[in-house]
């Protein structure tokens, strides 16, 4: 059974729930982030849009990908011969906005082979309900579904190469260790091609998670992370947001990845990750940014402002919004990375209920653990881009009231 069909069955039962308490306490339990305990990093940090309008072809896109990278970064990281790894998301084998755009894959693989890129890796491993790899074994297949994605082709007819991070087995993992101070009781095991590379770029995409709120570019980084490390993450739910700021923080990351792309001309706005309502506004965006912080701040913003639009029959789901759902749901996921028994000891999740940027447990952390609050500055990357809607992203990402200035 999969996430989303086991997260319909428990809904027929759970209306009855909601108004009450269980183990673990309230269902409506909110943990909201503090601004008063942030501070700004006094860093402008630049994110890149580029207007894509509805229904463009995908020679549009390529060519907005293009400009927002190259607005974003002069590519003076690379030399010739580099091997460059992109992290998109497959967390199944739906295709975009569920997962990465192919259109977009493919533009990033042909802008670096032509500054001079050696090999350019495309890889990734889906969520346990399509892909379990253990010690003894491995069931189901992360290159099945980036051929039902339509990413792999894309892949391939750009010239890249296709990685899977199950097919090289339970020992082709290193142990990174977070930053100091994070809720991570072990290390977290990644996949060794890593190793062999010496740049990355994450091409995440804009979408809602069913259990962590929004799936952006923090988010992604479970896809790198070995079944030992996941079942961590899922199993002690209460911190399951802040490990997820502080996974990107391993060393690899850090000295590596060079510039973070989404392509957001589909909006997946509500349940996900894997289904729900798509967006497709008149005018689309890619985003590209040298900080997946600030990336994350504007494509949070973006995912709001497609919420606010969405028709009246979508909004506010029971689906989409009750916290029984993400409880369940999470010891669900729980019991197929470890088992029952698991899932019977793990902590009570609590999903974000995101009004504003500001709402959002990753992004709060990453603040801590990336030094403060950036001075987000966002800019045109091609005449595309409506001027009001630049505008109102970039009120959504000033940095509110009660955040410590840099230097105060």
């Amino acid at each position: 059974m999969e996430r989303r069909d086991f997260l319909k069955l428990v809904a027929a039962g759970s209306a009855a729930m909601a108004a009450s308490s269980c183990a673990g306490g309230s269902l409506n339990t909110k943990r909201t982030p503090d601004a008063s305990r942030l501070s700004a990093s006094g860093r402008p940090e630049g994110v890149f849009l580029a207007g894509v309008s509805r229904d463009s072809s995908e020679e549009k896109v390529r060519s907005a990908v293009r400009e927002a990278a190259e607005a974003a970064t002069d590519f003076s990281w690379l030399s010739k011969g580099d091997t460059v790894f992109i992290k998109p998301v497959l967390n199944s084998g739906y295709p975009y906005p569920s997962t990465t755009s192919p259109a977009a894959i493919g533009a990033m693989i042909k802008i670096l082979k032509e500054r001079g890129a050696g090999r350019v890796i495309v890889g990734d491993m889906s969520g346990v309900e399509h892909v379990k790899l253990s010690s003894k074994g491995l069931s189901g297949s992360s290159r099945r579904l980036m051929e039902s994605s339509g990413m792999a082709k894309a892949v391939l007819e750009s010239g890249g190469e296709l990685h899977f991070f199950e097919e090289a087995g339970w020992d082709a993992f290193h142990e990174e260790i977070p930053v100091p101070g994070s809720h991570w009781k072990q290390g977290v095991m990644m996949p060794a091609i890593l190793k062999e590379t010496d740049h990355i770029i994450l091409m995440p995409r804009c979408g809602r998670h069913v259990l962590a709120g929004s799936t952006l570019g923090l988010k992604a980084v479970v896809g790198y992370w070995r079944t030992d490390t996941r079942l961590e993450y899922h199993k002690e739910a209460s911190t399951l947001q802040e490990k997820t700021a502080e996974g990107n923080t391993v060393e690899t990351l850090r000295n590596k990845q060079r510039l973070v792309v989404t392509a957001a001309d589909k909006v997946l706005t509500t349940f996900g990750p894997d289904v729900g309502y798509v967006s497709q506004p008149e005018s689309g965006l890619i985003i590209a940014s040298k900080s997946v912080v600030a990336h994350d701040m504007v494509s949070l913003a973006w995912l709001l402002e497609n919420r606010k639009s969405m028709p009246d029959s979508e909004k506010d789901g029971f689906m989409d919004t009750s916290q029984f759902i993400v409880r369940m749901g999470n010891r669900y996921v729980v019991s197929m990375l470890g088992g029952i028994g698991q899932s019977l000891v793990s902590e009570t999740m609590v999903k974000d209920e995101l009004n504003t940027i500001w709402d959002c447990r990753i992004l709060s952390r990453a603040y801590e653990v990336f030094g403060g609050v950036p001075d987000v500055v966002i800019k045109p990357a091609n005449d595309a881009l409506p001027e009001d809607l630049r505008k109102r992203l970039a009120a959504m990402v000033s940095i509110p009231g009660g955040v410590n200035m840099a230097g105060s």
